[in-house]
């Protein structure tokens, strides 16, 4: 007689490798879903007709008509749509997007992106009432073998620039230090409530995939919680997301970083996967992921506004042309510069995917 048995242990080893996987395509669902809502809802507000509002890409796995709107859940957990009535061709229906006016196609247009940056805002909230204290931009003290000090830097200094980069948040100092290529940093900051310009300010340097980074020597002051401080770094921590995502835009370029420093669906999926898991605590684990998540959906909400043809800010730049010269480009124009966008960024995705499939793997 054979005797079947189940060993607890594989099935653990298992989900210890899976779930934080799981925890990752939820969260980045999240981020499409927070992003696709700001469509579907402002299209429906201004009484667009939608025909499908899908999470998701490829192949549908669930889908439900309710009223005149399929609702579906897609196989690939990699993007989403709201597929509205003439938003890409002409349409006669009163309710098609390309008869509504400017105002209201651009607000449907942007709120997408509008709602990731919100998000990231609140996530950034609720990370920074998940530390100790909230961090400001002043200098408490160095470590024992700070080299800045020896460079004029003091206690007491609040850093507002770095190499004439404006500081908003001490979330901002660490990586605008981190972009310096010389070791060289000019510093601009506020000491006895007068501006002093510090040139050629040096830092400890540190090793990683045989480049050189500046290291921070030095703590910051930490305040005690309070509901204004914390709404008020939350909105300055996410303004230094953006200028993080602005900047990285820059080197990537202007080729500072290259093809393997930049990530897709597949790369960001796995750096989900991998933050949720480290941390010896559930709550580290959850800061951590919640802070890779306000990097990314700001990432989102940021990249969907750029001018991009096929992209969020593509079809914006095309609404604000026409309400400047009062009357819309030609639908067929526009489609075939969309088309072309398209096009190019379904290449870029599929090279940048292979990457993240090689990085992973």
């Amino acid at each position: 007689m054979e005797v079947f048995s189940i060993n607890t242990l594989s099935i653990a080893s298992v989900w210890g490798n899976v779930w934080p996987y799981l925890v990752a395509i939820l969260l980045f669902g999240v981020i499409i879903a927070i992003h696709e809502f700001g469509h579907f809802f402002f299209a429906k507000l201004f009484k667009v007709r939608v025909n499908e509002f899908a999470l998701g890409m490829g192949p549908a796995i669930f889908k439900k008509k309710i009223g005149e709107t399929q609702y579906a859940l897609r196989l690939f957990p990699i993007g989403g749509f709201v597929s509205m009535e003439g938003e890409d061709s002409e349409s006669d229906d009163d309710r098609a997007f390309n008869k509504k006016k400017p105002y209201q196609r651009f607000i449907i247009v942007a709120a997408g992106a509008i709602l990731n940056l919100i998000l990231g805002i609140i996530v950034v909230a609720v990370c920074i009432s998940m530390q100790n204290l909230v961090g400001t931009r002043v200098i408490h003290s160095f470590d024992e073998n700070a080299v800045s000090s020896q460079y004029g830097l003091q206690a007491g200094d609040e850093i507002i620039k770095i190499n004439d980069t404006h500081v908003y948040s001490s979330r901002g100092i660490g990586f605008n230090m981190v972009r310096d290529t010389d070791n060289k940093l000019n510093l601009t900051v506020i000491r006895d409530g007068k501006k002093v310009e510090l040139k050629d300010v040096q830092f400890r340097q540190f090793e990683l995939d045989g480049k050189m980074y500046v290291e921070q020597d030095f703590y910051i002051i930490g305040e005690e919680h309070t509901f204004l401080n914390v709404l008020k770094n939350s909105v300055l921590d996410s303004a230094s997301i953006v200028q993080m995502v602005r900047l990285s835009l820059v080197d990537l370029c202007t080729g500072k970083y290259g093809m393997k420093d930049v990530s897709g669906p597949i790369g960001t999926i796995s750096a989900i996967a991998d933050s949720t898991a480290q941390g010896p605590t559930a709550k580290d684990k959850l800061f951590t992921a919640l802070t890779l998540l306000s990097y990314i959906t700001i990432n989102v909400g940021v990249f969907n506004l750029l001018p991009v043809p096929a992209l969020d800010g593509g079809r914006l730049f095309f609404i604000f042309i026409e309400m400047i010269r009062r009357k819309p480009i030609s639908p067929k124009k526009e489609g075939i510069i969309h088309t072309v966008g398209l096009v190019l960024l379904l290449l870029f995705m599929l090279v940048v995917s292979i990457s993240d499939i090689v990085k992973v793997f």
